[in-house]
């Protein structure tokens, strides 16, 4: 991609965006950058585009006018008009992983899905970082790509979450290993159709090449059609018979390439998911070159992700635990399988178009109740209704209190909300902390 002289617009200014801007003016471009939001607003982005001196305009439809490429940011929808009508003149339009591609060294592992994505690629990293291989992990989480190319090796490997945002705009970026945990609803706010959120994800595959790995989920029918979209050779894994070549769950036992790589009970994370995304993991590391008993040692010495089924505190027989990240149905769903019942579950946030009525069996079992919050709560009261004990509780703190007041001794207060959390917070990462506080301020009952 060649880039100097091009006149480029960056659209969407958090992290990723003033990484690609960053990207972008060292390589010679001529750069303008945009966000729905003034600058005034957006402190980190305002001393950047200083610093750089490139100059911004609050996003209007003549903002996108005058430029040869328009780099978007991953919470910039693809189908604005105006990006419609750039596009109709020719404009490029690429998100920022597709940005990147051309500069980024070394070998790639994406991973995508609508669950495990984090919990996924931060194991795969882990696991190739204990073998002694040169590795770094990025995009969706932490860092994003385009600030990942300077410290990127011919050598080694970027392990890279990547989401349906990101991927829906990607031509030449190629992963030598990908892998689709799953996909089921989510973000149709954004993309409006299941079919068009799982095409996005699909295009992971549809830039492999010959020689590359597809690790696909074989339980998961969607996952399997991406096997007839891939120049790859696909990998399967399955939690629930076995498959080759691949990794599959018999018993409590994984097995890897048909031999033995540990037992469920080995694995420091609960949840029936999380052994499905070590053997996702697993194999992705065996194609990458790692020993099966290297990767068995290092699952073992792998801890949860932040927010992610995170153990926070036992406070007078109660546990609490911070599944911020749960942001889709399935997502609680999975989290509310990891436990075997007395369930105090916190509910809500920004809907994304989902359908909770999935979750009624479910919480019927294992839930003493559920706690509502936020913009969401009157949908899911609407569609749980009559299922399990529902208590408006508005605020996340108020909801912490109520279930801490009535539970007891052997429950557990989960934060697993199905939705997103920017009605009430900035992100999921600051709803978790959040929940972290003040659980962490609570004191013993009388």
């Amino acid at each position: 991609m060649e880039l100097r002289g091009s006149r480029a617009l960056v659209a969407g200014m958090k992290k990723s965006g003033m990484a690609s801007a960053e990207l972008l003016a060292r390589h010679g471009a001529t750069v303008r950058a945009t966000d729905l939001k003034p600058l005034d607003q957006l402190p980190e982005a305002r001393d950047l585009l200083a610093r750089l001196e490139i100059p911004f305009a609050q996003q209007t439809p003549e903002v996108f006018e005058g430029c040869d490429l328009i780099v978007l940011s991953p919470d910039v929808p693809v189908d604005l008009p105006p990006l419609v009508e750039a596009r109709r003149r020719g404009v490029r339009v690429v998100g920022e992983v597709e940005l990147a591609a051309p500069f980024l060294e070394g070998r790639n592992i994406g991973i995508t899905g609508s669950n495990g994505k984090t919990t996924t690629t931060s194991l795969i990293g882990h696991i190739l970082g204990a073998a002694g291989l040169a590795v770094q992990v990025g995009g969706n989480i932490g860092t994003p790509v385009t600030a990942m190319i300077e410290s990127s090796r011919a050598d080694g490997w970027n392990v890279l979450e990547l989401s349906s945002f990101q991927l829906e705009t990607i031509a030449e970026f190629r992963a030598q290993i990908a892998l689709a945990l799953n996909v089921t609803q989510n973000h149709l706010d954004r993309h409006h159709t299941f079919e068009n959120y799982a095409a996005a994800k699909g295009r992971l595959f549809e830039t492999q090449q010959a020689g590359d790995f597809a690790v696909l989920n074989a339980d998961d029918p969607v996952c399997v059609s991406y096997a007839e979209r891939t120049a790859a050779t696909p990998q399967w894994f399955s939690g629930s018979r076995k498959v080759s070549p691949g990794a599959s769950l018999c018993g409590d036992k994984l097995i890897l390439d048909g031999r033995l790589l540990m037992e469920t009970g080995e694995i420091p994370i609960r949840g029936r998911h999380n052994a499905e995304n070590v053997l996702a993991a697993s194999i992705a590391a065996a194609r990458a070159g790692v020993s099966r008993e290297a990767i068995a040692a290092a699952v073992r010495t792998f801890r949860a992700v932040e927010h992610r089924l995170e153990f926070v505190r036992r406070l007078g027989g109660i546990d609490f635990y911070n599944d911020s990240k749960a942001t889709s149905v399935d997502a609680t769903l999975k989290a509310v399988d990891a436990f075997p019942g007395g369930l105090w579950v916190i509910l809500g946030g920004k809907d994304k178009g989902l359908d909770y009525a999935a979750l009624r069996g479910p919480l019927s079992a294992k839930a003493r109740a559920v706690l509502l919050i936020g913009a969401a709560a009157g949908k899911i009261a609407d569609q749980l209704q009559g299922a399990v004990p529902l208590v408006d509780a508005k605020t996340l703190d108020a909801a912490i209190a109520h279930a801490y007041g009535h539970a007891a001794e052997g429950d557990t207060v989960l934060l697993a909300p199905a939705c997103a959390s920017f009605d009430q917070f900035r992100s999921f990462e600051h709803r978790g902390e959040v929940f972290k506080q003040i659980v962490n301020q609570l004191e013993e009952r009388d």
